[in-house]
Parts: structure tokens; sequence; C-alpha cells
């Protein structure tokens, strides 16, 4: 088994970046013929953890639905981070314009997150639009989520918590990682 000195400039900046107690070490660094195994042993290698797509995935036990039409509603009210997704309808009728919006409120102010509106034409020459979206949105206490639309909207909305306000993630009902 041989040791050998290595003298790259390089190596030895990078080695000072990556660990700044060792900079005044005054050492070169060393290389060996010697073939030492690492073990990867954080969540990921051991496939107790999986890729943020697939945590982000939908099940039956981990989504509530939502259907709002002609009112407003609560649809979030618990901290953390949600995945909101689904879809927005709006039409006209004669001469009334559909609107919907998904906002986040304290309490006392709302904010709009996103807004959905038609033009309708008194003449009956109306249309309809449908657009999905999918939004992540994170609750602090006291803020919650509310959708409202008119008569001639509706919106369709499932929510999915993916994180608790630590941030740690929220795995999908029913799977547990071996």
């Amino acid at each position: 088994m041989g040791i050998s000195t290595v003298t790259s400039e390089a190596l030895q900046l990078k080695l000072r970046q990556l660990l700044p107690s060792q900079q005044g070490f005054g050492t070169d660094l060393s290389a060996s013929d010697t073939i030492i195994p690492i073990i990867d042993l954080t969540a990921s290698a051991e496939g107790s953890d999986v890729r943020p797509d697939l945590q982000l995935a939908l099940a039956f036990g981990s989504i509530t639905a939502n259907a709002i039409y002609n009112t407003t509603s609560t649809i979030i009210n618990t901290t953390g981070f949600y995945r909101m997704f689904g879809n927005c309808s709006v039409g006209g009728n004669g001469g009334t314009a559909g609107s919907a919006n998904i906002s986040i409120t304290d309490g006392s102010t709302s904010k709009i997150m996103r807004s959905w509106f038609s033009v309708s034409h008194a003449t009956g020459q109306d249309t309809t639009q449908q657009e999905p979206f999918d939004i992540i949105v994170y609750l602090n206490a006291g803020e919650s989520v509310t959708a409202t639309s008119n008569a001639q909207a509706s919106l369709n909305i499932a929510t999915r918590q993916v994180a608790d306000t630590n941030g740690t993630l929220v795995q999908p009902s029913g799977f547990t990682p071996q």
C-alpha cells in the first residue's frame, strides 16, 4: 500500500471552502491505493424517502374535494403546505358575466391568489371557458384559503397537504416507505 502526496491547488482550495476548520491545518492532501468502501446511510439511499414528484402523488385518503358554485367556501384552514388543483369553468348568461377566485385570508384581509372572469353579451352570444390550475400554498396560524364563485362559474378544487409548517413532508395516504 502506497501513500502519495496530492499537490493540486484546486483541490486544496475546495477543501478549505468546504471544511473551513481545516484552513490552517497546513498539510498537503494525500492519496492511497487502498479501496475504502463508502456506505450511504441516508434515508434516500435506504429507500425510506421518495422522490419529490412521487411524494406529491395523489391518493384517495389524502385529498379533499370541494365543489364551489354560487357561494364562498373555506377550502383549507390548517397550517402547513398544501397543493390545490382542479378546474374552473366560467361562462355568462345574457349579460351576466361569470367570476370566481381563490383567496388567502388572515381573517381581516383577503388576497386573491387566482381569479377568473368571463365576458357576457346581452345578445346571448356567451361562451364558457374552462381552465385547470395547480397551486402550492403555505398557511400560517390564523390563515385560511377561501374560494368564491357566482352563479355563472364553478370551481372544482381538490387539496392535499404536502408538508407541515416545519417543512416535514407528508407522505400520500397509505404509503409506507420500505
